[in-house]
C-alpha cells in the first residue's frame, strides 16, 4: 500500500472546479464524488489503483477525514490524499500516482500569472474578476486525457460521456473496492474494432482510439510527461485521426501545456462571440487570431472562455 499523501493547497483554491470535472458521468463508473471529497480508480503498469481525495474545510471536517483516511494527518488547506493499489507499486509507478494527482487537483498551471497578465483586458477581465483562482483541472493521465479528447469529438457531452464510460467498461479492470479503473495503452490495443463499435462508437472515432492505443502500447509514440509538447504535437498530428483540436485539448488535460490554442472549439468561439457581440459567432480563422493577444496563456484564456458561458453576472 502506497499510503497517504497530503498536498498543500495555495488560497482560494476552488475545490468546487475539481469535483464538478471529476462528476461529470453520474454513473460514477470509474470516479466518484463523496461527503468529503472524490475517488478514482486508475490501471498504473497493470495495478488497480485508488485515490482517494479529501477536502477539509475547517477544523472539524479534517477532523472527521482524517478518522475516515484513518491518519492523524488532517490539515484544513491540503488535500488528504489516500492512495490503495491493489499490489505493489513501482518507484515508476508512484510517481505517476503523484503525477495523476497533481492534474486531477488542478495545480499544474497556476492561475496567478494570467490573473496579471489579463486583469485589465476588456474581454475576459470582468469574467477573471469575478471568477478568481480558476484552474485547469487535467484527466489523470495524458492517455486518458487524449482518448477522451477523441471520444468527444463533434458529439454532445452526454454522449460522449457514455462512450467513455462504455471504454473503461470494455478494456478497464475493477479495483477491489469495486470501482472501476480507467484502461491504460495496453488495454485498449487488444480489443477488436468490434467490441467498441457494439457500444456505439463510430467506426472512425473506434479506429482512431484503437491505431492511438496500439502506437503507445508498441512503443512508436511516447506520451512521457517530460517531452517537448512540440515534438508531441507534431507526432499526434501524424496520427490518422488526430487532428488539431484533439491535440491541443490533449496538451490542455493531459500535460498542463500553459499555451494551448483551443481556436477550433465551437464553446470558445461562441463564448468571444457572447463576450464581444458581433452578427456572427467567429469562424476557426478569427477564434485563432483573438486568442494571440492572450499569448503565452491560451490555456487560461480557454478556460475563462468556457467559464463565461455560465458566468451569470454581467
Amino acid at each position: 500500500m502506497m499510503g497517504e499523501l497530503n498536498i498543500p493547497l495555495p488560497a482560494g483554491y476552488r475545490v468546487q472546479d475539481v469535483l464538478a470535472f471529476h462528476s461529470r458521468d453520474a454513473e460514477g463508473v470509474a470516479e466518484q464524488i463523496t461527503e468529503q471529497g472524490l475517488r478514482k480508480g486508475i490501471l498504473l503498469g497493470g495495478v488497480p489503483v485508488l485515490i482517494d481525495i479529501a477536502f477539509p474545510t475547517n477544523a472539524k471536517d479534517a477532523t472527521n477525514a482524517a478518522k475516515k483516511a484513518k491518519t492523524t494527518k488532517a490539515v484544513e488547506g491540503m488535500a488528504l490524499c489516500r492512495v490503495v493499489p491493489d499490489g505493489e507499486l513501482t518507484a515508476a509507478q508512484q510517481q505517476a500516482v503523484e503525477d495523476a494527482l497533481l492534474n486531477m487537483l488542478g495545480l499544474r498551471i497556476d492561475p496567478a500569472a494570467f490573473a496579471d497578465f489579463a486583469r485589465a483586458d476588456p474581454v475576459l477581465g470582468p469574467i477573471l474578476a469575478r471568477q478568481p483562482g480558476l484552474r485547469i483541472v487535467q484527466s489523470a493521465t495524458v492517455f486518458e486525457a487524449l482518448t477522451w479528447a477523441i471520444i468527444g469529438q463533434q458529439i454532445n457531452l452526454s454522449f460522449a460521456i457514455s462512450l467513455r464510460r462504455s471504454l473503461i467498461q470494455v478494456a478497464g479492470r475493477p479495483h477491489s473496492s469495486g470501482l472501476w479503473c480507467y484502461p491504460e495503452a495496453s488495454d485498449v490495443a487488444r480489443l477488436q474494432l468490434d467490441e467498441l463499435t457494439s457500444r456505439k462508437f463510430s467506426r472512425a472515432k473506434a479506429e482512431t482510439v484503437l491505431r492511438l492505443a496500439q502506437l503507445v502500447d508498441e512503443g512508436k509514440l511516447s506520451l512521457a510527461r517530460d517531452r517537448d509538447p512540440m515534438e508531441v504535437s507534431r507526432e499526434l498530428l501524424a496520427v490518422k485521426g488526430i487532428g488539431p483540436w484533439t491535440v491541443n485539448y490533449a496538451l490542455l488535460r493531459g500535460y498542463g501545456y500553459p499555451d494551448c490554442s483551443l481556436h477550433g472549439d465551437v464553446a470558445v468561439r461562441t463564448a468571444f462571440h457572447q463576450l464581444m457581440g458581433g452578427e456572427a459567432r467567429p469562424d476557426i480563422a478569427e477564434a485563432e487570431r483573438l486568442l494571440e493577444r492572450y499569448k503565452p496563456h491560451r490555456t487560461m484564456a480557454a478556460a475563462y472562455l468556457w467559464a463565461s458561458l455560465s458566468d451569470q453576472a454581467g
